[in-house]
């Protein structure tokens, strides 16, 4: 069909594949931007792409127990990984699991890279540093393609959300086919818009949802509708001072699916920045796909790293 006509645009749902790629955009708030951003990962002398290995952490055993900080890294077993999407392109990830069972795992997309967001982006990282040791939770994090940080680089273009499909497609297809248990898909900003608009296709294959500061700009109505041809429960964790939708305003824009929990959290906005945020945001992540309300510790007794910067 050509692009006078229509278009099939892949991963949109049936009801909208006559409509023109442009015609989809006009239901984003803002321009998307495509420049590659966080290229943080550093060439070798060779020209080959330096990448960081998790082995590095250096574990030290103190006489007490150690307060966790923002840069405190607990035991884990940490593994790079790679796949490959259905075009061809490498995209890069670790998975943090923890050294006993799994009792949930966290699959994880980051907010919008053309804005800062990647694998390491705060809340994701001190998860991954955190929830193995303290709760038995895997975490998955990983670059969409285009983007950067010091475990590597993903190949291709950011392409706002489109292109991404085949990201998500792989990304979960790696978290099936590894036997993660208990798979909970947690999206942040951007990363919220890939798991509503391509989640409910692979319902069979993770429990629950849980977005973080859904912005719901690049997400269409009939999008929404897909999650109410599936059971998967679905939250929104909404900050009270967020930057694009606010606890009042979240509850009207998600009425159409009914089942979804919005929650509001006091006093954080939507990067959820400082220790306070992020910590009641985890303790929410493990409540909700443990079952059971939780507190995790703040302190820690047994080995601990702290956080390298550089690959």
């Amino acid at each position: 069909m050509s692009a006078a006509t229509g278009t099939n645009i892949v991963g949109v749902p049936d009801a909208l594949r006559t409509i023109t790629k442009s015609e989809y955009l006009s239901w984003v708030r803002r321009p998307v931007r495509t420049k590659k951003v966080n290229t943080m990962a550093t060439e070798e002398s060779s020209g080959k792409l330096r990448e960081f290995d998790p082995s590095r952490y250096v574990f030290t055993q103190s006489d007490q127990p150690v307060l966790i900080k923002s840069r405190t890294v607990l035991p884990a077993r940490r593994e790079n990984f790679e796949v490959t999407t259905a075009d061809g392109k490498r995209l890069v990830g670790e998975l943090a699991l923890p050294e006993g069972e799994i009792k949930a795992t966290l699959v994880t997309f980051h907010p919008l890279p053309t804005h800062g967001g990647y694998m390491d982006s705060h809340v994701y990282k001190k998860a991954s540093f955190r929830l193995p040791a303290l709760a038995n939770i895997a975490v998955l994090r990983f670059n969409t393609r285009g983007t950067s940080s010091i475990r590597g680089t993903s190949e291709g273009v950011f392409d706002g959300g489109f292109a991404e499909k085949k990201d998500f497609d792989a990304i979960l297809q790696y978290a099936v086919e590894r036997q993660l248990p208990n798979i909970w898909l947690i999206g942040w900003s951007f990363g919220t818009e890939l798991v509503l608009k391509y989640a409910p296709e692979h319902a069979s294959e993770f429990v629950g949802a849980i977005l973080l500061s859904p912005p719901l700009h690049r997400v269409h109505p009939a999008e929404l509708d897909e999650w109410n041809k599936i059971s998967n429960p679905l939250y929104a964790f909404i900050p009270e001072f967020d930057d694009y939708l606010r606890p009042t305003e979240a509850r009207e824009r998600f009425k159409p699916i009914a089942r979804t929990q919005v929650v509001p959290f006091e006093n954080c906005k939507h990067l959820w920045v400082g220790e306070k945020s992020v910590n009641s945001v985890i303790n929410a992540l493990v409540s909700v796909v443990t079952g059971q309300q939780t507190t995790l510790p703040t302190e820690y007794n047994g080995p601990v790293a702290e956080e390298i910067t550089e690959p």
